[in-house]
């Protein structure tokens, strides 16, 4: 068995450094940190230089907060991070001198433009150096190391170490029988890792016999793997019909009225309480809650849902929005409208809520914001930020989060599976491309998850195999890389406990995921895990080949997902949709409204959707399982989201509206 110290050597030991201050303001310090954003180091170039120089022409912007920043943080670093932490820790000693000499940095930091514009500025003395561009070349380094956790602040909670909060000792000893049964791994690798050769293996062996009669599928002059493109799957005539009168024959509504309604049906407003815990519930609660979700949701603001009513004042409603709305309110509200989803019979046509998508959408922040970053395809010249959010195939979100610019969604898709906000655990994941890693293969499907990535690279992806003499016919060359299985069982106890630990919620799986690589390569620890994830990738990439019903199921669950984002956008469409909030928690909670908006409107959706087709069943309209699947939750040419809005709810004597008479002329 594996013990602390292979784990350490595995992950590099961070080393205890000089420490500074211990002051607790934890939350001050991850301010400082996170506010200096700067791009990654890359190879020199012309454009390196150009905003460089442009960076050390603005030294004034730094310089306030230099001294602040090494004093109040309280740093360390691994080894790897030594050199930076330690140049960084010497910038307050260089500050303001007239001469700095060549001796007193560090020479080995001055990468690419920056040993130009560091040693041989034309303004430079000799035997000087420019002190203001080794200012910004460490700060950029930092920056680096901060986000590869290589260099990190003691006791913060985002840019702490991870290693210290994996379980280790006695922690992990208590906590390893219950991982283990949890999720189906053995103590020792040896069988399990002979099972899953043997399945790969047999795999390699069946798939490629179905070759020749297998049309969707073809390999180049390499001997890589190209897939067709799926037809569109045809629409009966019978699926146009019932889809046609489903959607006629629902009701006419503003949202305000949707969000009362599912408030009678559910009662998920009871689950805003105030956050002091002792406040009386106020009179008409409900009405200004579906209020601030409309304000929030909308994006409209106050305004536009005020009203002479107490309940849709201006105080009530500030008063409500800072004591009633706030992301764990959101979140019960959330799993209430989950559970009502799942029960509804069509909501069960659609899937059994099994399987899930997690992709992104984006948001412009026109704001000056910390937690936006640039991105000119999506944001054009300003910030934005990213909602990552997580849906079942019975249309219900299931969480999500909020992440600054568009960073890579592999990085964040396990913490979103792990923090859902109700519902059943999905056990097949779907997501696109961006979302794919080695390591993040072999972390989902050691959670328990079957994934099952969109891979729109699939020419340049490698197959792998463990036998290296073994003949897969057609995909001989395809299976060009080999998984090491003593590499996986060297490290076994060591993945256990990095499993563990996220599946415990000791960390976050964001930040295990980034210990696992330097530089963008994996540690050796990370390349074990990648190999253990090579085995599941191959078996995904046979399965696409073999089976079109698995690729259309992908699909399938990718386009629902883009329907949701679709319908948020209509949503959302205040203030040209763009996300005016400077702070990730302001953030949080308005795309929480906005979300739980969503999953209100579907829900009204799905029950009205539900009642007309009981209604056409009753009336002798032949209404077909096949074509029920195919309906969608998310049409809105009878929702209602512009304008000054009411919140009165008609009587609703029967439970629900009335339905439209499918033939009747559309008013709107």
């Amino acid at each position: 068995m594996t013990g602390p110290t292979s784990l350490s050597t595995a992950l590099d030991e961070p080393r205890r450094s000089k420490t500074l201050t211990n002051r607790p303001q934890i939350r001050y310090r991850e301010l400082l940190v996170t506010s200096w954003q700067l791009r990654e180091d890359r190879a020199d170039s012309d454009a390196d230089e150009a905003w460089r120089a442009m960076l050390v022409n603005r030294f004034g912007t730094v310089r306030p907060f230099l001294k602040l920043l090494v004093s109040v943080v309280d740093f360390d670093a691994t080894p790897e991070g030594e050199a930076v932490l330690g140049a960084l820790l010497s910038l307050p000693e260089l500050m303001g001198r007239k001469k700095v000499g060549p001796a007193e940095i560090d020479a080995g930091l001055l990468t690419g433009s920056w040993r130009r514009l560091v040693l041989s500025a034309p303004h430079l003395e000799p035997g000087s150096v420019n002190w203001k561009a080794y200012t910004f070349c460490v700060l950029e380094h930092l920056h680096r190391m901060l986000r590869s956790k290589q260099v990190f602040a003691k006791n913060s909670s985002k840019w702490g170490d991870p290693r210290a909060k994996l379980l280790a000792g006695e922690a992990w000893k208590q906590a390893r029988p219950t991982v283990l049964a949890s999720l189906n791994l053995p103590g020792e690798a040896g069988k399990h890792l002979a099972a899953r050769a043997a399945l790969l293996e047999g795999t390699y062996r069946e798939v490629p016999a179905r070759v020749p009669d297998n049309a969707q599928i073809v390999f180049d002059d390499d001997g890589r793997l190209h897939f067709a493109a799926l037809e569109p799957e045809p629409e009966p005539v019978s699926l146009l019909e019932l889809r046609a009168a489903v959607n006629a024959m629902l009701p006419r509504v503003d949202l305000p009225e949707v969000l009362l309604e599912v408030f009678s049906w559910t009662g998920a407003d009871q689950a805003f309480t105030s956050v002091t815990g002792g406040e009386a519930r106020l009179k008409d609660l409900s009405v200004t809650i579906a209020a601030l979700l409309v304000a929030h949701g909308c994006n409209v603001g106050y305004t536009p849902v005020m009203g002479g009513a107490d309940a849709l004042k201006y105080g009530r409603l500030s008063h409500v929005d800072q004591t009633y709305l706030r992301l764990a309110t959101y979140r019960a509200a959330n799993a209430t409208l989950i559970e009502h989803q799942a029960s509804i019979d069509l909501a069960q046509a659609w899937g059994g809520g099994l399987v899930a998508s997690v992709d992104g959408m984006r948001f412009v922040v026109p704001v000056p914001s910390v937690y936006a970053r640039p991105n000119p395809k999506y944001f054009g010249r300003r910030g934005g930020a990213t909602w990552l959010n997580m849906i079942n195939d019975q249309a219900a979100g299931l969480g999500g989060k909020v992440v600054a610019g568009t960073p890579r969604d592999s990085l964040y898709v396990l913490d979103v599976l792990y923090d859902r906000d109700g519902g059943k655990r999905p056990e097949m994941i779907v997501t696109d491309t961006a979302s794919y890693s080695d390591i993040v293969f072999g972390l989902l499907t050691l959670a328990g998850f079957a994934y099952a990535p969109q891979l729109a690279d699939l020419p340049d992806q490698k197959m792998w195999r463990i036998d290296r003499t073994a003949d897969y016919g057609a995909f001989q060359d395809a299976a060009r890389g080999r998984v090491d299985l003593a590499r996986i069982e060297r490290h076994w106890e060591d993945i256990l406990r990095i499993i563990g630990s996220i599946h415990t919620g000791a960390v976050r799986a964001y930040d295990v995921i980034r210990m696992l690589s330097r530089d963008g390569r994996p540690t050796p620890l990370g390349d074990a895990i990648a190999h253990y994830g090579r085995i599941a990738k191959t078996l995904h990439i046979l399965r696409l080949a073999d089976e079109p019903g698995y690729r259309r199921q992908i699909k399938v669950q990718a386009n629902l997902q883009e329907g949701r984002h679709a319908l948020a956008r209509k949503i959302f469409h205040g203030r040209a949709g763009q996300l005016y909030q400077r702070y990730q928690d302001g953030m949080e909670d308005q795309i929480g409204a906005l979300g739980l908006v969503l999953n209100a409107l579907v829900l009204f959706n799905t029950r009205y959707m539900d009642a007309a087709v009981a209604q056409l069943r009753s009336d002798g309209f032949e209404v077909r399982d096949e074509d029920l699947a195919r309906l969608s939750p998310f049409v809105r040419h009878h929702i209602n989201v512009l304008g000054r809005y009411s919140f009165q709810l008609p009587d609703l004597p029967g439970g629900l509206r009335p339905l439209r008479d499918k033939t009747a002329v559309d008013e709107l």
